[in-house]
């Protein structure tokens, strides 16, 4: 099948690239030259494991290809996805369609002929059915367009794989008229859902509101188990034993109960504040009232965080601190709203020497927070470090031991803000260990 992805930013890159692999032909739009040239020479301009190696073999194969032209993109195909961002309005917690907006309203006055837009994007709940009055209102006399919805659940560092073999697959559609949207996605998707993938057909309120309750329970869940960490460290408990101990129970599972310094990233956090504006704003403001605490417990762990190095080097003043992490995730060089980034801003603003090292995230960190100082490699940020903090749970920090970097420091401290170490080893290496939520006298 012909169809285009109009964004070509992390979301619209990685499924482009996933759409062609999976045999369809593919045009990716954007507007920004600098991205298309890189993308159109087989460069991601972003660290996405595996998605190089898609994006150049499809470009090769003559399966993918990128423009700026909207014109051409309504001439190529009659499928279309819609993947730009929606990020946070500045100063209020709504998301901002304007890019959303200006896709619709660019390409809908170009169609000439029947045919459907799926929206990827993160939206709030009401938006897809007036980007369908919008489209058909702007769409030239006789021409039909459709508008459904087909939310993304990408996890950054799987992206590819979440794509090519994601855990469902959920099509809204308006109900209202006549669809051909399940039919063509059913058809987009053929290889996927043969292979046993769940295919969710709703109305397109409720395929909204999928993606917004899904980051919002995963953000409750990550938030939960931190505010037990809190209990944890002031009851002498230790929070991964008791995330083990719960995590055996089917209803509730082990994962995202990793106690820590809280979750970022482009998603997690402007979603759930969306979520709660766009309630307010349906007159369901007292439903979603407790995100606000989620978001109060995440943003907490990061100022805890910064309290905690402060007692263990006595003072910010004359220290200099080791932090091993950048990016709000490992496997990705994303540091939106980073915790790690975030923590090492502070440290430094308050009066500390700090020195950051990331895999990834080194260019992006610097381009967000120029002051800080940046090392070229884990023993160069090590040095002379009056402790050390591990903020992103990167494989090469969590195979890190004591050794590797003791006669570095000037002092053998250690904590923990992804509980990632082994607490027993770098305690019998000479080392003071805090891990996050777990208890003092805890050798696990």
């Amino acid at each position: 099948m012909r169809m285009t992805v109009l964004g070509t930013g992390y979301l619209g890159a990685t499924h482009a690239a996933c759409m062609a692999e999976l045999g369809h032909d593919v045009l990716g739009v954007d507007v920004d030259p600098s991205k298309l040239a890189k993308l159109e020479a087989g460069e991601v301009p972003f660290y996405e494991p595996g998605l190089q190696e898609v994006l150049k073999r499809n470009i090769d194969e003559g399966r993918l290809r990128f423009t700026d032209s909207y014109e051409e993109a309504a001439d190529f195909a009659d499928v279309h996805f819609l993947a730009v961002g929606t990020p946070q309005k500045r100063g209020e917690y709504g998301a901002d369609l304007k890019y959303v907006d200006a896709v619709i309203d660019t390409l809908s006055r170009l169609i000439t002929r029947p045919a459907v837009i799926f929206g990827k994007s993160t939206v709030p709940v009401g938006t897809a059915e007036r980007l369908g009055r919008r489209a058909r209102e702007l769409a030239p006399s006789g021409v039909q367009i459709e508008v459904a919805w087909n939310p993304e659940f990408l996890r950054e560092g799987h992206a590819v794989e979440d794509t090519l073999r994601p855990d469902r697959l959920v099509v809204g559609v308006d109900e209202t008229a006549p669809s051909r949207a399940e039919g063509i996605a059913r058809e987009i998707y053929e290889k996927t859902i043969s292979s046993g993938t769940p295919f969710v057909l709703t109305n397109l309120a409720t395929a909204e509101l999928v993606k917004a309750a899904a980051n919002a329970f995963l953000a409750t869940k990550i938030s939960f188990i931190n505010a037990i960490a809190e209990v944890c460290e002031a009851a002498d408990g230790d929070i991964t034993q008791l995330a083990d101990a719960i995590g055996h129970d089917d209803r509730i599972g082990r994962k995202f109960l990793n106690a820590g310094i809280g979750f970022g990233g482009g998603c997690l956090p402007k979603d759930i504040r969306a979520f709660m504006a766009r309630a307010g704003e349906l007159g369901a403001d007292q439903a979603l009232t407790f995100l606000r605490e989620v978001d109060n417990i995440n943003m907490r762990r990061r100022t805890q965080m910064v309290e905690l190095t402060r007692r263990e080097c006595g003072g910010f003043l004359g220290a200099r601190v080791a932090i091993l992490g950048a990016a709000f995730k490992p496997e990705s060089d994303d540091v939106r709203d980073s915790p790690a980034l975030n923590i090492a801003g502070q440290i430094h603003l308050q009066g500390a020497d700090v020195r950051v090292y990331d895999p990834k995230a080194m260019e992006n960190s610097r381009r967000l927070f120029p002051t800080l100082t940046y090392s070229e490699s884990i023993e160069e940020a090590c040095e002379g470090a009056d402790v050390l903090l591990v903020l992103t749970e990167w494989k090469e920090f969590i195979s890190l031991t004591p050794q590797d970097i003791g006669k570095r420091v000037r002092s053998k401290r250690v904590i923990d803000g992804r509980n990632c170490l082994d607490g027993a080893q770098w305690r019998a290496g000479g080392w003071t260990y805090r891990g996050l939520g777990r208890a003092l006298g805890n050798t696990k």
